[in-house]
């Protein structure tokens, strides 16, 4: 039973529930228990009156907690537990696994929606009123940080419906993937803003071209190719005028070079390259072969990976590389594989300790889809992956059943905190 307290009255130990939106507020989850002062007075100052508690999940060594109001007026005493059968328990422990998976990727999708809408309205700014979208750009860098600032292993979640157009889409995951990679080499606070700033405006530039010309085709002339090109001065000039920073410039300006100096436009080597622009010189890379303009022509994450480690390896600063292949996984998030007992699966998120072993939907006609429990690698030590392979090269059974997305659309959850279907049902 779920009540309401005052922000006056919150204690250490209250299980609480934050009626905000995912960016409005740092902490990771909107429901979870107040383990510090600190958060107390974080979320005081959020202008807040008042938040819903929930008792029965609560901590707390004093239980008398004022400005209380009960949402339900009459107790009734809990009926005596009836004893599980170990069929019964078995398929409650399955439904409960299945709301936490549901809740988990609900969570991904509806943080990823509201982050896309914030890039979108920032990147609509940007002519008009350049510092503007200077600012929010920077508030939904410092929103995803916050939400990274957690204990423990991330991982990288695909997501099953993207939203947004492909520029929101491509900026996201630059941006995301790139701020993980930042958290994994120790950036501090103002490189990681720099980086985050830069990864989401890489491309802003390209305002000022034709909608034709924004993204580079083989099939360009010598004019079209340099036309395209200018993008980068372009959107240097473009972050000048918001009053980006240095770092964030940096970005912006180099995040088309190779460590090889074979890059674009100064040809520049990578030890004239900023850490922050090497990262998302690498991200883009990737993120342009699985999610190009045209289709047809897009790699799965792996063969994405694979292509970047075998044909172009001296274009990207090896350390980086290699970091990135772990942090990613030898089978990405997205992937279509074969599990070495034959059967067909779609790769749905990466834990960067354990890259061979990621979380997969595996295609069991015996299941329906909406039901199927996804497995987790690690706890099957007789099952892995046997090969990566297209998604046209699936049966049309498990491609019906598996249904991965033309566009690969990545965002990151915190391996260690996810919500529990419980907390959610209580707090609807």
């Amino acid at each position: 039973m779920s009540s309401t307290v005052s922000v006056s009255s919150l204690k250490v130990g209250m299980f609480i529930h934050l009626d905000l939106g995912w960016m409005s507020h740092p902490f990771p989850l909107s429901s979870f228990k107040i383990t510090t002062q600190q958060q107390i007075d974080t979320i005081r100052g959020l202008g807040l009156k008042q938040v819903r508690w929930l008792p029965e999940k609560s901590d707390l060594v004093d239980d008398t907690v004022e400005d209380t109001e009960a949402e339900d007026a009459v107790a009734v005493a809990p009926a005596q537990p009836v004893p599980e059968t170990p069929q019964q328990t078995v398929a409650r422990e399955r439904r409960e696994t299945l709301a936490r998976q549901r809740e988990a990727a609900q969570l991904c999708e509806s943080q990823y929606h509201e982050a896309g809408l914030a890039w979108r309205e920032a990147f609509d700014l940007v002519l008009l009123q350049p510092e503007a979208a200077r600012r929010e750009t920077e508030s939904l860098t410092q929103a995803l940080l916050d939400k990274m600032l957690v204990e423990g292993e991330m991982c990288i979640r695909v997501l099953n419906a993207a939203s947004g157009d492909r520029a929101t889409a491509h900026a996201m995951n630059v941006a995301v993937i790139a701020l993980l990679m930042g958290r994994t080499f120790g950036l501090g606070a103002s490189e990681m803003s720099d980086l985050g700033v830069g990864a989401l405006l890489h491309d802003v530039g390209k305002l000022e071209l034709p909608e034709r010309l924004r993204h580079h085709d083989e099939r360009f002339g010598a004019v079209e190719t340099q036309s395209y090109r200018e993008h980068v001065a372009l959107g240097v000039s473009q972050g000048r005028r918001m009053g980006l920073s240095a770092g964030a410039l940096m970005v912006i300006a180099q995040h088309h070079e190779h460590a090889d100096g074979s890059g674009f436009p100064l040809r520049i080597g990578g030890e004239r390259m900023t850490a922050a622009a090497r990262m998302v010189s690498l991200v883009n890379r990737f993120d342009n072969l699985c999610n190009p303009a045209v289709l047809s022509r897009a790699l799965t994450p792996h063969e994405a990976l694979s292509t970047m480690f075998a044909q172009a390896r001296s274009k990207f600063d090896a350390t980086m590389l290699n970091a990135f292949i772990r942090m990613m996984g030898v089978y990405p998030a997205g992937s279509v594989v074969q599990l070495t007992d034959d059967r067909y699966a779609l790769v749905v998120s990466v834990n960067s300790s354990r890259p061979l072993k990621p979380r997969v939907l595996v295609h069991d006609p015996a299941v329906p889809r909406d039901e199927a429990l996804h497995l987790d690698l690690e706890s099957v030590p007789d099952v892995g992956i046997r090969r990566s392979i297209r998604a046209a090269q699936l049966p049309p059974a498990a491609m019906d059943y598996l249904a991965p997305r033309a566009r690969v659309a990545y965002f990151f959850e915190a391996a260690n905190v996810v919500p529990t279907s419980r907390d959610e049902e209580e707090f609807a």
